[in-house]
């Protein structure tokens, strides 16, 4: 049975005297004084049911400790198994059991178990202690909005109808393994993948429109061959088939939507609207994001507020690419949830400004209300004076650095992690390890 903490620290963990080390005895000290965390994050790992028998597990706070780990150094999972078996510093922080080195694949199966919401209760219990240690109030915050990348390559419809093939011709592979002999069926890969380049390197659209004909009647072909062979192996109970067919009822409807997207965009000539285009096989969450005149993103928009301290008070992925002027008062409101009254002051992009915004933060309580840029408003309508405006305006352009902290040290550029729950996990995580080690430095020793 999995437990939640290490039963006993070893005399032996010792920390370097490097910076580093110094951060990590730190942090540790702080979950040391939270140990009540470790009962989430064991409710998170036993979820699928751990039997009271058999193989103890890594325990909940090793399991959080790695996790912390992996994200404040930038580790991969194969990294992280390294460091944890060489560095003394890293096993004392981890608070691994005596002689145990875990491998790269129970840390990523661990790890990844902890719920995005387990994230966030954790992120609230370190806001809690950085306002007990008068580091963080709430009463000046700035709110902006970021692009977090999915881990997909930039999509069009000739690559999305490659992937669907390739996807397709492996999955008949393996039936044709699973049934023995029997399955008609021929490999169009060669074939998919060639018109897939020309598309690319073609010029003039007579000639892609009959390209894109071609690979997609290449698609429709293979995937009629998929349809039989899931009749075909439908009365098997055998658990590999039993696998092969939730892999394919996984892509099938994809494969199908796709097929739909590309006849509707390219033979059709539709324009479809951002939120009904499925721009990967991959990861089919991924929003098409698009900020101003920037280069179009595939991820989630994230928008974040943080306070005085710099640490990220608030955290909300979003679903779509709503506009930001839509999302100043939901912000605002779970600001109101968690700290019992609007912030005294608060500063925003130009893009969360709207004549209905500021009248209803005014009303909700907040002094002074800045937007970078006003939108027609007027300085004396936001706040008391130009001179608290220049302040607020100011203040607000520190969040650009915070933002830049998290995409290049903490990996919040792209999610290197697979599907929706998994993207919001690395976010949390990626954003929790941000606040703990801000917390350790701006605290007095």
């Amino acid at each position: 049975m999995r437990q939640e903490r290490t039963v006993q620290a070893s005399i032996f963990d010792l920390f370097a005297t490097h910076e580093i080390g110094h951060e990590l005895k730190s942090m540790s000290q702080w979950l040391d004084e939270h140990h009540d965390l470790f009962g989430l994050v064991g409710r998170d790992l036993g979820r699928h049911g751990v039997k009271a028998t058999g193989r103890q597990g890594l325990p909940a706070e090793a399991v959080l400790r790695c996790a912390l780990l992996k994200q404040y150094r930038q580790l991969s999972y194969q990294e992280l198994a390294f460091h944890l078996e060489d560095s003394a510093s890293f096993r004392a922080f981890a608070r691994l059991p005596w002689s145990w080195s875990p491998q790269k694949s129970v840390l990523q199966k661990t790890i990844s178990a902890i719920r995005p919401e387990t994230w966030e209760v954790i992120n609230r219990a370190l806001l809690s202690s950085a306002r007990q240690a008068k580091l963080e109030d709430g009463t000046v915050v700035r709110l902006d909005s970021t692009v977090t990348s999915a881990l997909m390559h930039e999509p069009s419809d000739s690559s999305l109808l490659w992937d669907a093939v390739r996807v397709m011709v492996r999955l008949l592979k393996k039936a044709d393994t699973l049934v023995g002999a029997g399955l008609a069926w021929r490999d169009h890969c060669r074939a998919a993948k060639k018109r897939a380049r020309e598309i690319q390197f073609t010029r003039g659209q007579p000639n892609r429109v009959r390209l894109y004909r071609e690979l997609i009647a290449i698609a429709c072909a293979t995937l009629a061959y998929l349809k039989q062979a899931t009749e075909r192996l439908a009365a098997a109970s055998n658990p590999l088939v039993q696998l092969w067919q939730a892999q394919v009822c996984r892509y099938r409807p994809l494969i199908e939507r796709i097929i739909k997207q590309s006849e509707r965009r390219v033979l059709a000539g539709e324009k479809l609207p951002a939120g009904e285009k499925l721009v990967s096989l991959f990861e089919p969450h991924a929003d098409i994001i698009v900020k101003g005149s920037r280069e179009t993103e595939y991820g989630h928009k994230l928008n974040l507020t943080t306070g005085r301290s710099g640490m990220i008070l608030d955290l909300v992925i979003e679903a779509g690419n709503p506009p930001d002027s839509e999302r100043l008062l939901p912000m605002l409101e779970r600001h109101i949830a968690v700290y019992g009254n609007a912030p005294r002051q608060a500063a925003a992009d130009g893009g969360f400004a709207s004549r209905g915004n500021l009248a209803t933060a005014k009303t909700w309580g907040v002094r002074d209300m800045a937007f970078h840029k006003k939108a027609g408003l007027k300085v004396e309508d936001m706040v008391r004076s130009n001179w608290v405006y220049r302040k607020l305006r100011n203040f607000r352009a520190g969040i650009e650095a915070g933002i830049s902290c998290l995409k290049r040290a903490y990996g919040l550029a792209r999610c290197t992690w697979r599907g929706l729950d998994h993207f919001k996990t690395y976010v949390w995580s990626s954003v929790v390890a941000y606040n703990l080690v801000l917390f350790i430095r701006l605290k007095p020793t």
